[in-house]
Order: C-alpha cells, then sequence, then structure tokens
C-alpha cells in the first residue's frame, strides 16, 4: 500500500511531466503514468517531421521513464475529441474574426475531463500534470491556483478555466520549482537526454507554426469562400487588399505586405464585410475590456470593484485594473491604455500570485 495513494499523471514525455511523475514516485505515491494522443501530424497538414508532445518518440519516452521505475503507464487516444472541439473551436474562431485560445480549452474541456474520467476507472484518488503552477485550499472552502515559482515558466494563465471540482483533485508537484530546478533533478535521475529536451511553444497541433497554412489544410475551399478584401483605415480609407481577413490577428505588424510609410497594425477585423482595419499604434490601445465565459477561482463572484492585475496574453506582463462582474460578463477597466487587445484571446485576473480567474475577450 502506498504512503499518499494512488495518482494519475499526464505524461507528455517532456522533461516536465517526467520529473513530476518521478517525484509523486518518490514522494511514496503510487503512481501511473498516462499519456495522451490528442492528434496526429498527418491529419494537421504538417509538412515536415513528426514532433513534439503527441509523436510516437514522445510516447515512448514517457513509457520508457514509467518503466524504468516501476509504475504502469497507459496510452489514452482522444484525438476525436480534441479534434472535434478544440481543433473546430480553433478554425471557426479564426472564420469568426477572433484570435482562438486553444490550450486553455485543451485544457478546460479535455485534458481534464479525460483525466478524471480515466482515474476513477483506475481508483486514483488524484490527477497531476507538469505545469508550473500552485493550488490551495483556503478557508472559504475554494481552491486557488497561483503562479508557480519560476516566473519566465508560470502557467497559471492557461489554468483559469479548471473548475472547482477538478482543481480539488488536481496536484502540481513543480509549482515551487523553476526550469533550471527541474533539468537538474533530470540530470540527478541520470535522464541526461530527458534533461536536454528542447521547448516547445507552439500550438501541438500547429507544429510548424504556421496556422494559416493549417487554416488553408481544414477550409479546403478558404480562399475561394473568402478571397482577397481591402485594408482600410479607421476613416474607412482603402490602402490596399490583403488576403482574407482570417489570416490576420489584432495588433498584428508585420508580413501585412502593405507599406505606408510608417508602422501601420491590425486594429479591427470584420469578418463581414472581409476587411481588416490598420492604425498606428495609439489607435490599437484601449483603456476597456469586456470579458465572457468566466470561470471565477479565488472568490465566487466579484459583485463589487475589485484592483487586480489583467493578463491579455500569456506572456503579457499584466496591466493594473479595476474590475467588476456585470451578470455573465466581466468589466475592466484599465490604469492605464493597453494595447493589443484581441477578441478570442484570454483576460486572466490576479490579485498578487493568486489567480481570481478568467475568461475570454469580447
Amino acid at each position: 500500500m502506498s504512503k499518499h495513494g494512488r495518482i494519475l499523471v499526464a505524461m507528455s514525455g517532456g522533461v516536465d511531466s517526467s520529473v513530476a511523475a518521478v517525484m509523486l514516485h518518490e514522494q511514496g505515491y503510487e503512481v501511473i503514468g498516462l499519456t495522451m494522443k490528442t492528434w496526429d501530424y498527418a491529419s494537421a497538414g504538417g509538412s515536415s517531421k513528426e514532433t513534439g508532445c503527441c509523436s510516437l518518440d514522445s510516447i515512448n519516452d514517457a513509457r520508457a521513464l514509467a518503466v524504468g521505475y516501476g509504475f504502469p503507464h497507459y496510452i489514452l487516444d482522444i484525438r476525436n475529441e480534441f479534434g472535434d472541439f478544440v481543433i473546430d473551436n480553433f478554425v471557426d474562431e479564426y472564420l469568426a474574426g477572433r484570435t482562438p485560445n486553444p490550450c486553455v480549452l485543451c485544457n478546460t474541456h479535455i485534458k481534464w475531463e479525460a483525466l478524471l474520467k480515466r482515474a476513477d476507472k483506475l481508483d486514483c484518488e488524484f490527477i497531476a500534470t507538469g505545469h508550473y503552477a500552485n493550488i490551495r485550499l483556503q478557508d472559504n472552502g475554494r481552491y486557488v491556483i497561483s503562479k508557480g515559482k519560476d516566473e519566465n515558466k508560470d502557467q497559471s494563465y492557461v489554468l483559469w478555466g479548471v473548475s472547482q471540482q477538478n482543481l480539488a483533485r488536481t496536484k502540481f508537484p513543480l509549482g515551487s520549482f523553476s526550469k533550471p530546478e527541474i533539468r537538474q533533478m533530470a540530470l540527478d535521475m541520470g535522464q541526461i537526454e530527458l534533461a536536454g529536451k528542447s521547448e516547445s511553444y507552439e500550438i501541438c497541433f500547429v507544429p510548424d507554426n504556421d496556422y494559416r497554412a493549417f487554416l488553408r489544410h481544414k477550409v479546403e475551399d478558404l480562399d475561394q469562400r473568402i478571397g482577397p478584401g481591402n485594408f482600410v483605415l479607421t476613416d474607412g480609407t482603402v490602402v490596399g487588399k490583403h488576403q482574407g481577413y482570417p489570416f490576420y490577428t489584432i495588433g498584428q505588424r508585420r508580413g501585412l505586405g502593405i507599406a505606408l510609410g510608417h508602422p501601420m497594425f491590425v486594429t479591427h477585423i470584420d469578418p463581414v464585410g472581409n476587411t481588416v482595419t490598420l492604425g498606428t499604434e495609439d489607435e490599437l490601445q484601449k483603456k476597456q475590456a469586456w470579458v465572457k465565459n468566466l470561470n471565477l477561482v479565488k472568490y465566487e463572484s466579484i459583485k463589487e470593484p475589485l484592483n487586480a492585475i489583467t493578463k491579455i496574453r500569456y506572456k503579457d506582463a499584466g496591466a493594473e485594473s479595476s474590475i467588476v462582474q456585470m451578470g455573465d460578463h466581466m468589466k475592466v477597466d484599465f490604469t492605464h491604455m493597453v494595447s493589443g487587445i484581441a477578441p478570442g484571446q484570454s483576460a486572466v485576473f490576479y490579485e498578487g500570485n493568486d489567480l481570481l480567474g478568467g475568461g475570454f475577450l469580447m
């Protein structure tokens, strides 16, 4: 009988989840490893060798580590669920003129649900992942996510959608460690190749980072359906032609294929008229945002204005703001102008290091 009970660990084959599994094993948990196959490269239209968390090499690496430490390992094929929900949403959002946030959707609706479903079948009380974040139970009975020790690797931003029910059974073993410390642990384990594995910052199902080619692969007649449209200025003046609105994102400056003598940015996308509005950096800035599809973490509701740091993208440093819940939406008033508020991306609210919650920018 294990000291702490049975725990199901999501293992991608990378250094983070592998060290997390070994760490829990050595702490006395009865670890079961699980690698989820979420997509395959061929169906995503990839043009080079399969890489990343769902490759055969990564699956084999996860299994080899589990076998080496003497705990079971399973592979779970969730390509249908992942594709139907995450990939379809990714395409639909671009076709609606928004910028999707697939990692949040995957965590919220696919990975946690799949892990807990399998955990129940395997009689596991807890699940664990290799995310750099922390979790605790506070006096009000709510589970709170807080930032990981390593500010450069903190992944709390992509976890805002995980429900209280699911957080109650979740552990993040890496939250109090930095990435260099985790790599050193892998070296200390004798896992030299694992310790040297490179990071992947791309969307897992767009491994060559070319989302435009991915959209064309998924929507065969995309160019014919939408076609070229007008670049316009804020006052409606036509200044050039673009390839089609789904191929642009709010805040984009490079790759516009147009020169107006000074830097211009995408400030608005109109899918109905197939127009892309360009503006100066000043025109990209706003002082207010509205957020939908809320999931609150630290508090059950925020009915009175609350000072918070709001992040509007993963690598955003965050901006001082006042937030207040207005029915199903959150109204965000920034202290200073912020640049590049992109509908479809996540807005995530923090009180100190604690995650208050988040939602999708409107």
